[in-house]
């Protein structure tokens, strides 16, 4: 039978099968880089394998967190920095693990967009297979989808899925939260991955581009200073729990600030009371309050206004389980107590410094 030479092909259609190829080939050195006991195979099979007994666990709980990078994606795209935003997908959820007191095992990543460029792409997963190498997660799968039509030539988007594991018995939080445990307050890295969409907004209104002078961060652009990576807090949590075994629970600061996330991990005889005037607030958020007159509470409520984790520890150990996350680099703040349970989850003290 002879073939038609006229007829259309798939990368007529926007899709290069080639380019995709030649991606897989690029990464494949990011992925091997995050290996870790468990997971040693090769990118490029149908899944990704990870063996339980060989990372050390004798009877675990799996934990499973999927979510993505949300309108941050947008500064990104519009100015051309791709490096860094991988770090934030592997942030959302290995974050998501570690306040259940799970060890994040591996990540898989879904990407999509109009047109692949795999140098982008590799970018990309250079981001992602840093915040993995950060998280101590290995990066044993994904999915690369070119899909003309679904989006503009450089818009993509992102997705993450991770797993971890805990022995059974211990996730957090735990059941033993009375009224005096004391909350501590991780710095945040900035805005994190939560509040874009209104972020975004705001510099619209001020009328500056991308690449302007940040007016809260000397020496950067306004892009770099919003596209600074999410903080990944895994390896310095573990590190605590492990060593001081003093933690009753932990809050990741997202979508919903204080107001809708510490509740989460409470008991609902108990709120937080938070004290605002012992929050150091970084300068972006000032920024953003003043140039979008956003109000406090609806700052509280978007943003992580610097407290990009709560952790929740008896009083007599909040000494020491601060040492040890200091010791493992973060910045840590008394910031409240549990207090008997009242109007809301979060009672607030003092005054946020905007």
């Amino acid at each position: 039978m002879n073939e038609r030479t006229n007829g259309l092909t798939y990368a007529d259609a926007g899709v290069d099968i080639d380019a995709g190829n030649l991606m897989v080939e690029k990464i494949k050195p990011l992925v091997r880089a995050t290996r870790r006991p468990g997971a040693d195979g090769e990118i490029g099979g149908f899944g990704g394998l990870f063996d339980l007994k060989a990372a050390g666990f004798s009877d675990p709980v799996l934990v499973a967190a999927n979510d993505g990078v949300g309108t941050k994606l947008k500064i990104a795209i519009d100015a051309g920095k791709h490096d860094t935003i991988g770090i934030d997908l592997v942030a959302m959820c290995v974050n998501d693990l570690v306040v259940q007191g799970a060890e994040p095992l591996f990540f898989l990543d879904y990407f999509a967009t109009g047109k692949l460029d795999p140098d982008h792409g590799v970018a990309i997963v250079s981001g992602i297979a840093e915040g993995c190498r950060q998280a101590g997660c290995a990066l044993i799968g994904g999915e690369t989808a070119e899909m003309p039509g679904m989006y503009q030539e450089k818009d993509y988007d992102l997705a993450g899925f991770a797993v971890g594991a805990a022995e059974r018995g211990q996730l957090l939080p735990t059941n033993d939260i009375v009224e005096g445990d004391v909350l501590l307050g991780l710095a945040s890295s900035g805005p994190h991955s939560n509040g874009y969409s209104l972020i975004r907004r705001i510099v619209a209104a001020s009328g500056l581009a991308w690449d302007a002078k940040a007016p809260f961060a000397p020496g950067m652009t306004l892009a770099e200073a919003l596209l600074e990576p999410t903080r990944i807090y895994v390896k310095s949590i573990l590190r605590a729990i492990r060593n001081t075994h003093g933690i009753k629970a932990l809050a990741h600061i997202t979508g919903g600030g204080f107001p809708d996330n510490i509740p989460r991990v409470l008991p609902k005889e108990f709120s937080a009371e938070l004290d605002l005037d012992a929050i150091d607030v970084p300068p972006v958020f000032s920024w953003l309050a003043k140039t979008g007159g956003v109000a406090p509470h609806e700052m509280m409520r978007t943003f992580n206004c610097g407290i990009g984790m709560v952790v929740v520890v008896a009083s007599g150990q909040a000494a020491q389980v601060a040492a040890v996350l200091q010791e493992a680099g973060e910045t840590v703040t008394p910031i409240g107590r549990i207090v008997p349970r009242r109007d809301s989850g979060v009672l607030y003290r003092g005054t946020i410094g905007l």
